[in-house]
């Protein structure tokens, strides 16, 4: 781990295409801990930006309050966790079986409940407070075809993030969302390397681009950052416009 004295923040996700950047952003001013499932790719990115890194699978609750427990005894407290864990799921939902929707579920809302339940715990304690940031998805506020299953865990996770936000505002634990357009990550490689649907949807985010990690980073680090302590309860889009405006036709 960085040898910095910075805030202790924690990345699930850490090895995804937002994740990473954020640890990247990160890397000289925090102390980081990143965790996720792809040990090997969790590493690689632990080495490069001096973090920890904690493989963890964040659909499991006990996982999820160990790790975190983990964190606090070796950096002596939780400054910050942001949850990029998550999946994408491009179907009309009479094609979506039980399984898959179950799976969006899990890797998208169940991963940021289980994250806000377990840093809480901690973060109520200290006199600070701490901050949470979740990710969600234009989907969750704008109708998008073929996006029912995400849609659906995304507009969760944007709850669960209002909820909590006035659930511990008391205890200076703040929580906010950023919803992305579609990003350029590995996750979403057969969307953005296919021509005909990166142009298609380039052509619908009003800024007439596809989203890059280091801007949706860029979001979730100022939230993060304890400078906005007068920020939470809040959902904002890095999506090009797409969530709000409409793109000239």
């Amino acid at each position: 781990m960085s040898e910095n004295t910075g805030p202790v923040i924690l990345v699930i996700g850490g090895a995804g295409g937002i994740g990473s950047a954020v640890a990247r952003r990160l890397a000289q001013s925090c102390r980081l801990v990143l965790a996720g499932r792809n040990a090997e790719r969790l590493q690689s990115v632990a080495t490069e930006t001096g973090a920890q890194a904690l493989p963890l699978d964040a659909r499991d609750s006990a996982a999820v309050d160990a790790a975190i427990q983990s964190v606090v005894a070796s950096c002596g407290r939780l400054d910050g966790v942001v949850n990029c864990a998550g999946s994408v799921l491009l179907k009309p939902a009479h094609l979506i079986t039980d399984q898959e929707f179950a799976d969006t579920l899990a890797l998208n809302l169940t991963t940021a409940f289980n994250v806000v339940r377990a840093a809480t715990r901690v973060m109520m304690r200290q006199p600070e407070g701490g901050s949470i940031v979740l990710c969600s998805s234009v989907a969750a506020r704008r109708g998008l075809v073929n996006h029912e299953a995400i849609a659906a865990a995304k507009a969760g996770v944007e709850g669960l993030a209002l909820a909590a936000a006035a659930s511990y505002a008391r205890y200076r634990v703040r929580v906010n969302c950023v919803a992305p357009g579609l990003t350029r990550t590995e996750l979403t490689r057969s969307l953005t390397q296919n021509e005909t649907v990166a142009k298609m949807s380039a052509a619908m985010h009003p800024l007439g681009r596809i989203g890059e990690a280091s801007e949706v980073a860029s979001a979730i680090c100022w939230l993060l950052n304890g400078e906005q302590g007068w920020v939470t309860g809040q959902v904002i889009g890095v999506d090009g416009g797409l969530g709000h405006i409409q793109a000239r036709g």
